[in-house]
């Protein structure tokens, strides 16, 4: 299953509201499959592991994995952890072979211009959006095991503006649980390939843009990054609502 391509945090919009999240400690030690298996004890056959990369970043999209596994997977990849405790080359090197245990696997991004017009909540859900219909109709998973406290895979209550699917057809029971990138395969592996995905698209950007040196920092604040903004302002693919663009000498 290949990545689906699509379209943020705004000033002041980086505070979502809480969901109900598990308070479980992430076990030292590799990502397992206790929750997954918990949920499939209740029934649920597809589940997905949910996560998101770039929200922190100050220039290129905000992407969201969904990697999922079928009842019955037994063994974790070797190697495979949470994105953040991997280095790079480690995280090209499994890339493959993580996708591959997937049952399916997707990534859906949301570009800087929508990141700027949406703010931080609407671009997790839209992105998430994107990830989960890029994926098979076989494949839509039954359970979301999600990281972190809040919500982004449920839909609001009342529509919005920026739905782009009918809400109520398709809504998996979710589960969010802290520090779930490291405790829970599924997680682990989204997180993974959201990142090499991501990664692989800012280092394609890298050379339209070399002053910023988005091949090593892939758009997150760095030296190189700080200093070509003061020298030659904002990119096409920056952010241009965040706070850090607001005090440069040109935008």
């Amino acid at each position: 299953m290949r990545s689906a391509t699509a379209g943020l945090n705004r000033a002041g919009d980086n505070t979502p509201a809480p969901a109900r999240p598990s308070t479980a400690v992430a076990p030292a030690g590799p990502p397992r499959l206790t929750d997954e298996r918990r949920l499939w004890r209740e029934g649920y056959e597809l589940v997905a592991g949910v996560d998101e990369v770039g929200r922190g970043a100050w220039a290129g999209p905000l992407s969201v994995g969904v990697a999922v596994v079928a009842t019955g997977r037994r063994r974790v990849p070797t190697g495979l952890r949470d994105s953040k405790q991997l280095a790079e080359e480690v995280r090209e090197a499994i890339f493959e072979r993580v996708g591959d245990w997937c049952a399916g696997w997707s990534v859906g991004h949301v570009g800087p211009e929508e990141c700027d017009a949406l703010g931080m909540t609407e671009a997790l859900r839209v992105a998430t959006r994107r990830a989960f219909a890029s994926l098979p109709g076989s494949l839509r998973p039954d359970a979301v095991v999600l990281d972190g406290k809040f919500d982004y895979v449920t839909p609001p209550s009342e529509p919005t503006l920026f739905d782009e699917v009918p809400t109520g057809t398709w809504r998996p029971v979710v589960r969010t649980i802290v520090k779930a990138d490291a405790r829970c395969a599924s997680v682990a592996a989204a997180s993974v390939l959201a990142k090499v995905t991501r990664d692989r698209m800012m280092r394609e950007l890298a050379e339209s843009f070399p002053a910023f040196e988005f091949d090593r920092n892939k758009g997150y604040p760095s030296p190189a990054h700080k200093r070509a903004l003061c020298g030659y302002g904002l990119s096409a693919i920056h952010r241009r609502s965040w706070v850090f663009a607001e005090h440069l000498p040109w935008r």
